[in-house]
């Protein structure tokens, strides 16, 4: 009977536990990514859709749209650090390229309010 309830407690908990991406890429190296410009153009072609993606480039594609669309909503703190150190990058220093994406990602420009408040955070 206790494992019954130990078992329920823990579907409980890990139930609870609100959805967040992948961590496997948690300690990427966006200094040294935002840092070379020629490596951060090629990325951000890779997202795009205009040139070839590493596997990374490949999964973090995958994640911008959601990303944006909640405003990191899904992100951990540490995820959220990376992802405004690689916006500002492209916003300095490719700012054309950053505009294509936003074209891409927003043409809307529905997402616009809810992103700017996450990139403006503290947290």
């Amino acid at each position: 009977m206790k494992s019954i309830l130990v078992l329920c407690l823990l579907v409980t908990a890990v139930s609870c536990r609100p959805e967040t991406y992948d961590t496997r890429y948690d300690n990427f190296d966006v200094e040294a990514l935002v840092g070379n410009v020629r490596l951060l153009t090629a990325y951000g072609h890779c997202f795009l859709g205009t040139g070839p993606c590493t596997p990374e480039g490949s999964d973090f594609k995958k994640t911008i749209p959601d990303a944006l669309r909640t405003g990191c909503g899904k992100c951990s703190p540490k995820q959220r650090h990376l992802i405004r150190v690689v916006v500002q990058g492209f916003q300095n220093k490719t700012p054309a390229l950053w505009q294509q994406l936003v074209k891409k990602e927003d043409p809307n420009g529905e997402y616009k309010e809810i992103f700017t408040r996450f990139l403006n955070a503290k947290d």
